[in-house]
């Protein structure tokens, strides 16, 4: 009966007052609105605090044509982790892969390729020959490779997408959102840091004798682009994934439906320029950065100090962080024993009376239970409350 939640209102001195003190919350900018892009659906989201910074038509269901291909090196890169590939592997080019239409690497029956060449020509050439190359020797077959795509799309949050190949070719039932792309396309730069700086940034590769450029146009008109892919169909138009970073802050674009592929270039452009130049991202608590202490009933301490589980990163436009606040709320009464890592309570950021992000509160330490004596006070104590 004594089971309430405790609230604390506190400004972010820690943190948010060391950037506060070069934002001007008296003169913050005119944000200007969206761009107007020449595309069916966009999307920009911030990478590190995961905000959506604008969209255009983004859970709307589109066909992802060779953006496909993130997720196929997505679970190539899975199965290196763990060991069920290696990058000097090599993998049989079956009549499939080395007949399939569009794009190709030009891998051939009976000729060694190993699965670092394969990686280079899906996400450099775009080679439908190299993704069903990989999808065959990670599953057999590209059927139950799309199983598992549709699998690991489930598990990453990707709730409007649906695979039937590895490398985008047409197909009714293989759709996605630009949401759901922004989602893969960050777990990607997050999951494999070092196989998406190796491989996405590379501006042309080789094989067989035949060099093809990456089709990112941006990776050589904007040095802060380091990669992502291209799509293009007829019927899904020019496509567009990049990731631009300057300083620490990392920006996600996707760009659906451009109508010529320099379009699909410039507008990404606009967008990664319009993320930059009108929001900031800022990091306001680091993982384990102790933030308060909360009242302990019952063990061998009286106090916790809470933190956050992973960083926290808020995205706003410029010159609003001097505005923002903490809401912080203890259930009560925290009784031990507390493990180490235990949720004991939230944290919720707010701007101008709404909330802009919130996390879990976890336990710094573990408290163990205290004495006879103590529990025996404490429960005194709880009582006369």
């Amino acid at each position: 009966m004594h089971n309430f939640i405790r609230l604390f209102n506190v400004f972010l001195f820690s943190s948010l007052a060391l950037f506060a003190s070069v934002q001007n919350a008296h003169a913050a900018a005119q944000i200007a609105p969206p761009p107007s892009l020449a595309v069916k659906a966009y999307l920009l989201k911030d990478f590190n605090s995961g905000h959506t910074i604008a969209a255009y038509n983004s859970n709307m269901r589109v066909e992802p044509a060779s953006l496909t291909k993130i997720m196929t090196a997505y679970l190539s890169f899975k199965a290196l982790k763990n060991g069920h590939l290696q990058l000097t592997q090599t993998l049989p080019v079956s009549e499939i892969a080395w007949k399939i239409e569009g794009s190709k690497m030009f891998i051939e029956p009976n000729k060694p390729v190993t699965v670092d060449e394969l990686l280079h020509g899906t996400i450099i050439q775009s080679g439908n020959d190299s993704s069903i190359a990989l999808a065959e020797g990670i599953a057999s077959s590209e059927a139950l490779f799309a199983d598992m795509m549709n699998k690991e799309a489930q598990r990453l949050g990707m709730k409007n997408t649906h695979y039937v190949n590895a490398t985008g070719l047409p197909d009714p039932q293989h759709y996605t959102t630009a949401e759901d792309l922004a989602i893969l396309a960050t777990a990607l730069i997050r999951d494999f840091p070092n196989e998406y700086q190796r491989l996405y940034s590379t501006k042309e590769y080789t094989y067989n004798k035949i060099t093809q450029p990456n089709r990112n146009r941006l990776l050589w008109l904007d040095p802060n682009v380091d990669g992502m892919k291209t799509g293009h169909t007829e019927s899904a138009g020019y496509c567009l994934i990049s990731s631009a970073k300057r300083g620490n802050t990392r920006r996600v674009a996707v760009v659906l439906g451009a109508p010529t592929d320099s379009t699909r270039a410039t507008e990404s452009q606009k967008l990664l320029n319009y993320g930059f130049q009108f929001f900031d991202s800022q990091l306001v608590y680091k993982q384990s950065q102790p933030i308060n202490q909360l009242k302990v009933w019952k063990g061998d301490q009286n106090q916790v100090a809470s933190t956050v589980a992973n960083d926290v990163y808020i995205t706003l436009p410029k010159g609003e962080y001097a505005n923002v606040k903490a809401l912080i709320s203890s259930t009560q009464p925290l009784v031990a024993p507390i493990k180490k890592g235990q949720v004991i309570g939230t944290i919720k950021f707010v701007l101008n009376g709404k909330t802009i992000d919130e996390r879990k509160l976890v336990a710094i330490q573990s408290v163990e239970i205290a004495g006879i004596f103590g529990r025996a006070w404490d429960s005194l104590k709880l009582l006369m409350q």
